[in-house]
C-alpha cells in the first residue's frame, strides 16, 4: 500500500434524533488538535451520513470541519450497521483520508471496526488520547487490564488509519463563523441484502439527565450491594438534580440496564462539578473516568479503598447511613 497517497483526516459525524451527538462534535475538535500538529494544509473531513443529513453542515463547520462529505439518501433513514459501515468505507476508498476517527457509541462500535474490516486495515478501539508523534506517526493510546497499562497503537503499513474515542475525552472546540466545503457522495450500497429485516423500530423517549451534561453526578458501585439500595441512589440524584453513574459490576448485576451510565475505561469520561461516588472501591478502570471532575466526594467503609486517593473528601462510614441521612435532609 502507498500510503503516501492518503491524506488529512476524517471525523464520523453521527445523529440523534435531529442533532449531531456531542461525542462527534467532540472529535472535530480532536481531529483540529492533530491537524495543528500534522501541519496546516490537513483537511479535516465531517463525513455524515442519513436520510435528512446535509442540514447540519453549519454545526459540523462551527465545531471545526474543513470540509463536509454529505451522504444522503433514504436507505439510511432507518439505522442498518452494514449500510452505514459501507457507506464510511466506500467514502474513505474515494477520499483516502489517512486518518479516520469514530465514536466509540453503540452505533460507532458496530460501523468503524466493520468499516477497518472492509478497507482492511486495524482500528484502536477506545481510546483514551490521540496524538501525533515527532516523526509524524499517529498514536493512539488504548487502556488496558483494567485500565493499569496504557499501550501505545500504531499502524504503519495501512490507512487508513482508524480510532474510536468515548465521549467526554475530548473537548468541543468552537470556530466562530467557519465555513465548510461540501460535498455530495452517495455511493452504492449492498449491505447484507435481505439477510437483515428491520421488524420494528422502537424509540427511546424516557427522558434522562446525560452524563455528559450533568453537572452533578452520584455514582454507586458493587459495594451498594441490592437493587433497593441502587434505587436509593436514584432518588438521591433526583433530589439533587443530577445524575446517576455506575461502575461495571453494579451494570452487571442489573441494578441499571443502561450502558451509557457506566463510568470508566469502557464507558463514559465525565466532567461534572461534582461527583459523589458510594460503594465504589477505586478500580483503575473507573477511577480513569472521572479525572475531568471538579470536586470528588466518595463514601466508603474502606478507610484504604483506592478511591480515596483520588478524591477531595473522603468519607468512610457505611454508604447508606450517608445516604439515608441525605435523602431525609433534602426532602425537608
Amino acid at each position: 500500500m502507498d500510503t503516501s497517497l492518503y491524506k488529512g483526516i476524517h471525523v464520523y459525524c453521527e445523529t440523534k434524533g435531529d442533532r449531531v451527538i456531542d461525542n462527534s462534535l467532540e472529535l472535530l475538535g480532536e481531529a483540529a488538535m492533530l491537524k495543528e500538529k500534522m501541519g496546516q494544509d490537513t483537511v479535516v473531513t465531517a463525513v455524515i451520513i442519513g436520510d435528512d443529513v446535509e442540514k447540519h453542515v453549519e454545526t459540523l463547520a462551527r465545531h471545526g470541519a474543513d470540509k463536509v462529505v454529505v451522504v444522503e439518501d433514504e436507505k439510511y433513514s432507518v439505522y442498518r450497521p452494514d449500510y452505514y459501515a459501507e457507506a464510511l468505507a466506500k467514502v474513505a476508498d474515494e477520499y483516502k483520508p489517512e486518518i479516520v476517527l469514530v465514536g466509540a457509541t453503540h452505533k460507532g462500535e458496530e460501523i468503524g471496526p466493520t468499516a477497518a474490516k472492509i478497507l482492511d486495515t486495524g482500528m484502536a478501539a477506545h481510546c483514551v488520547e490521540l496524538n501525533i508523534r515527532e516523526d509524524g506517526e499517529f498514536l493512539q493510546v488504548v487502556p488496558a487490564f483494567g485500565g493499569k497499562v496504557l499501550g501505545d497503537i500504531l499502524c504503519p503499513k495501512h490507512r487508513p488509519q482508524m480510532a474510536s474515542m468515548k465521549a467526554g475525552l475530548a473537548d468541543k472546540v468552537i470556530f466562530e463563523g467557519k465555513e465548510a466545503e461540501v460535498e455530495r457522495f452517495n455511493p452504492e450500497v449492498t449491505g447484507y441484502g435481505d439477510k437483515i429485516e428491520v421488524i420494528e423500530v422502537i424509540e427511546d423517549t424516557t427522558e434522562r439527565v446525560s452524563l455528559s451534561n450533568a453537572e452533578l453526578i452520584v455514582a454507586g458501585g458493587f459495594g451498594i450491594g441490592t437493587q433497593e439500595g441502587w434505587d436509593k441512589l436514584e432518588k438521591l440524584a433526583k433530589l439533587l438534580h443530577g445524575a446517576t453513574g455506575c461502575t461495571r459490576p453494579a451494570l452487571d448485576e442489573g441494578w441499571t440496564e443502561r450502558e451509557e451510565t457506566m463510568v470508566g475505561t469502557s464507558g463514559v469520561a465525565i466532567k461534572p462539578k461534582v461527583y459523589i461516588g458510594f460503594g465504589i472501591s477505586g478500580a483503575a478502570h473507573h477511577t480513569c473516568g472521572i479525572k475531568g471532575a471538579g470536586t470528588i466526594i466518595s463514601v466508603n467503609r474502606d478507610k484504604d479503598a483506592p478511591i480515596f486517593d483520588v478524591s477531595d473528601y473522603k468519607v468512610v462510614s457505611d454508604w447508606e447511613k450517608i445516604v439515608d441521612a441525605l435523602i431525609e435532609k433534602l426532602s425537608e
